[in-house]
């Protein structure tokens, strides 16, 4: 073979190589930006939601019979101290912070049943239901929503002692409600720039 025709094929060899090195890498880059693409999809969908409140209350129970609760009062705290101070019919007392009231309300049946499925639930008096229909509720779950409020005047005041502690309670459940700030967040690992993570606040 002469020297000038060896070099030919040489360069055609390199000249292969090369566009074989270039399309591999184009398909890579596709295939990155595809699973770009995909993460960005997965982190649009775990948008997480946090309600806080710029309100809270101490709730008051006592257990007047056996199994039936009733709020005897009410006043207004800093979130960090709300909670349900419980007076047991056989002399014990019990204090709940939000959390622990929060996990006893998802917990009962009957208050998991109006969280879940307003048209079946059964109230009753039970301290369950008492946190719920309380200014509390509102910190427990409950909705802030217009056509939630009519379920507040149906079974709101008969976990009441009496009616002077529901009208005296009136302004610090309503401090509670509208104090209530839902902030919905997108995480912003591993996105920067235009596409960091966002974030958005309401009250209601």
């Amino acid at each position: 073979m002469t020297p000038l025709r060896r070099h030919a094929v040489l360069r055609r060899v390199k000249d292969i190589t090369f566009s074989t090195a270039l399309s591999l890498a184009l398909l890579n880059g596709g295939a990155m930006l595809q699973s770009c693409s995909n993460n960005n999809s997965d982190e649009e969908q775990t948008e997480r939601t946090e309600t806080t409140f710029k309100q809270g209350v101490r709730t008051f129970i006592t257990e007047t019979a056996p199994g039936n609760f009733k709020i005897t009062d009410e006043v207004q705290a800093q979130p960090g101290q709300a909670g349900a101070i419980v007076s047991y019919y056989d002399g014990h007392r019990d204090t709940l912070s939000v959390e622990a009231a929060k996990r006893l309300v998802q917990s009962d049946e009957s208050t998991r049943t109006y969280l879940n499925n307003p048209g079946g639930y059964q109230h009753h008096n039970g301290l369950a239901n008492v946190l719920l229909w309380g200014g509390l509720g509102y910190m427990l779950g409950r909705s802030t929503a217009p056509q939630y409020r009519a379920d507040q005047q149906r079974y709101g005041a008969g976990v009441y002692a009496n009616s002077d502690v529901y009208n005296r309670s009136n302004q610090v459940r309503e401090n509670v409600r509208t104090s209530r700030v839902v902030r919905t967040t997108r995480p912003s690992g591993g996105r920067s720039g235009f596409f960091g993570g966002r974030s958005r606040g309401f009250s209601s």
